[in-house]
């Protein structure tokens, strides 16, 4: 432990008392400094202080050394903002600004992250000058996805600047965590964000273990890893499908829109739901697999791959498909590190970031899945990585499948410890999911704090739209598909 962090695992429990209460400026150094040095912040949150005021939590991962940094400090009013120095916690900012009502002092751009406005009221940034026009698009949209506003500043059909306003699924979710976990937590974990709903709970459950000092039997960590994985591979299907949508190219449209289904019920031969509620539970999981089911599995998951292989051939070797998809929405390396984008959006800029190589637990600290990354940061790099993770993520299920151990599949998780505190990370296909439980006296949560991937990476589609034609919207929107109720907890 250094005096200014303490130094943990993904997955570690450590009493609170340990974490170091540093006075505002050295909390600033401290987390300024890890992220000049590589790091990235996994959370930045805030909750009521001991004493009065709020107390500010920090998490930075050092994903080269495979350690979480957890530091803290207590402001009453205002702070320095940390974002002129460290733009990767901005929105995290904005957030403790909203919800503890405490001003960050300096903040470049300090706008609303759940607090419900009308357009009217709610400031937005405005570009001035000849022929610069606005459009407005949503919240309630002409296609069946989630509500969201976004509000484009252009010159001609050139976009200039993209505000995305969101919090229209706000469900107050953090607030109904506190003083858990109850029976309800767990149906709260798995909708968070509904295709999600593995990669949530595996989170949870991982705290929760953690908390409680209990070892998941390995078979069940087998099971959990395959759920994720077949998560992932459905998700990654469906959206390539649409992408192909987007630009009209309807073969691979069509088929992977059919696929994902395939994949989909996968998972539903596991546990009886297609996004895999009911699954993951603490200790282990609620279902197993016996050799019957294991086979089938198996059988069907080879026709859906090679179906999915045969239609994204398609895609990628239609030329008129790929004069849509490359070049579009690029973002820079560099600036993929200073948003901290996590998950594709990140790999496809040249990231190597995943929680399952950098920050393993469960069964990946025994089975290495290769980090998929590409180098152009543009839709065709966003699509690109999905297919080549897509593939790792089949042999991995595989793998496992044709080995699993024998054993349990779930062990008892009896009463949490008490003024404890737990970060877990697990790589959701979406990107970095990261559970902060902390416990008080009861040994209940006090707070429990919830970092969808969806929060870092919304500003990450808001500059990949910078000096890109309008109608190329919905590509790029599709190529980054982030949740809005993973982001409005």
């Amino acid at each position: 432990m250094s005096a200014t962090s303490l130094l943990l695992r993904n997955g570690d429990a450590v009493p609170r008392r340990d974490v170091p209460v540093l006075d505002v400026a050295a909390f600033t150094a401290e987390v300024v400094g890890r992220v000049d040095a590589g790091g990235r912040v996994a959370a930045l949150f805030g909750h009521a202080a001991p004493a009065g005021g709020v107390r500010l939590v920090a998490v930075v991962a050092d994903d080269e050394a495979g350690m979480l940094a957890v530091t803290t400090t207590d402001v009453d009013g205002a702070y320095p903002a940390l974002t002129p120095r460290c733009p990767q916690v901005h929105h995290f900012e904005c957030e403790i600004a909203e919800q503890c009502g405490i001003q960050p002092v300096g903040h470049p751009a300090l706008t609303p992250v759940r607090e419900m406005r009308s357009s009217a009221d709610r400031p937005f940034f405005e570009v001035a000058g000849d022929e610069v026009h606005e459009v407005a698009v949503g919240p309630v949209h002409a296609g069946v996805i989630e509500p969201g506003h976004f509000r484009f500043q252009c010159h001609g059909e050139t976009v200039m600047h993209l505000e995305i306003a969101l919090g229209y699924q706000h469900r107050g979710v953090e607030r109904a965590l506190a003083g858990g976990p109850t029976n309800r937590t767990i149906h709260y974990m798995e909708t968070l964000a509904g295709d999600t709903s593995v990669g949530h709970a595996t989170a949870y459950c991982q705290a929760l273990e953690a908390l409680a000092g209990c070892r998941v039997p390995p078979r069940a960590e087998v099971l959990r890893g395959v759920a994720l994985e077949l998560e992932r591979i459905a998700n990654h299907t469906g959206d390539l499908g649409a992408l192909a949508g987007d630009v009209g190219y309807l073969p691979t449209a069509s088929y992977c829109g059919r696929l994902r289904g395939d994949f989909l019920n996968l998972t539903a031969l596991m546990c009886g739901s297609r996004f895999g509620r009911g699954m993951v539970r603490p200790g282990g999981v609620a279902f197993d697999l016996d050799a019957a089911r294991t086979a089938d599995l198996l059988a069907r998951l080879d026709r859906a791959v090679a179906d999915v292989g045969e239609a994204t051939r398609l895609l990628w070797d239609e030329p008129s498909v790929q004069a849509r998809f490359e070049g579009v929405g690029a973002l820079l390396l560099e600036t993929s590190d200073g948003l901290g984008l996590v998950g594709p959006a990140a790999r496809a800029c040249g990231v190597a970031r995943d929680v399952r190589h950098d920050q393993p637990a469960g069964i990946f600290r025994f089975s290495h899945i290769p980090v998929s990354t590409w180098n152009t940061g543009d839709v065709f790099a966003r699509a690109y990585v999905r297919w080549l993770e897509i593939q790792r993520s089949v042999a991995f299920v595989k793998e496992h499948l044709t080995a699993l151990p024998d054993g349990p599949i779930r062990t008892r998780v009896d009463s949490l410890a008490a003024d404890t505190l737990v970060v877990s990370l697990v790589e959701g296909w979406r990107g970095e999911i990261c559970h902060v439980a902390c416990t008080g006296e009861d040994g209940r949560f006090a707070p429990y704090k919830v970092v969808d991937p969806s929060f870092h990476n919304w500003l990450g589609l808001a500059l990949a739209l910078r000096d890109q034609e309008i109608s190329d919207f919905p590509l790029c929107n599709k190529s980054f598909n982030l949740s809005y109720c993973g982001h409005d907890l």
